[in-house]
């Protein structure tokens, strides 16, 4: 029973975990270096309203208006049933099938990342090595991209690592709002059963997964700053 929906719930959480991260990075990079004028109190604005809303209720609200009203996205499930498809067409299918879930999962952990990477690109910006570069004469989109970004991203990553294993149990919210056959809507489904071997058998899974992210971010906060891999080294 595990491995039938530890599929299912990995690529809705990894799918989710790397578009908030993504995202709330850029709009915290965009934010950051334009503190104070209209565009970093717009980003601020949403990251509030995104942090803020309930997850179930952001998936209701999109499968009104993006299944309802509009008919653009299928409402729940993970792929149409009962009908013949060639590989490409059922992966088309279950990509469509993802966009709502994915998009209520990442939304609280997006708007973290954007805040957290506002502040630290504000702090890192008043740090000799940027006033240098820029005496130098270096560009801007080069400080950006080689000086600035390397170094605030740091408290991003590390948060991220910490939050990986929330974005898993956040799964169970949102895989029973749509319907998502995977290990949080079987859990759901055990709870209500006094299913407790199941239930342990679950525990044990995320556990095994929260640990696997865990050293995952680990060697990546490694290559994104090489003074952890010389000082472990000494």
């Amino acid at each position: 029973m595990l491995l039938e929906r530890l599929p299912a719930t990995l690529l809705l959480t990894g799918t989710a975990f790397i578009l908030s991260l993504v995202c709330g990075t850029a709009l915290g990079t965009i934010a950051g270096t334009r503190a104070g004028k209209w565009s970093d109190t717009f980003f601020t604005i949403v990251s509030l309203l995104l942090y803020a809303l309930p997850v179930f209720w952001l998936g209701l609200m999109l499968v009104l208006l993006f299944s309802v009203q509009l008919n653009w996205l299928p409402p729940f499930g993970y792929a149409t049933i009962g009908v013949e498809m060639t590989t490409w067409q059922r992966i088309a299918d279950i990509a469509q099938h993802m966009v709502l879930p994915t998009l209520s999962l990442a939304a609280v952990y997006l708007a973290i990342y954007a805040r957290l990477m506002r502040s630290s690109i504000i702090e890192v910006k008043q740090q000799d090595f940027i006033k240098t570069a820029r005496a130098k004469g270096v560009t801007e989109s080069q400080i950006v991209m080689r000086h600035l970004l390397r170094n605030a991203i740091l408290p991003v990553i590390t948060v991220a690592g910490m939050q990986a294993g929330a974005v898993v149990g956040g799964a169970v919210v949102v895989e029973t709002v749509f319907a998502w056959p995977g290990l949080g809507r079987l859990i759901y489904d055990a709870v209500l059963q006094r299913d407790y071997p199941v239930m342990q058998g679950i525990f044990l899974v995320m556990s095994v997964v929260v640990i696997g992210l865990n050293l995952l971010t680990e060697a990546v906060y490694r290559m994104v700053d090489p003074r952890i891999s010389v000082g472990s080294v000494k």
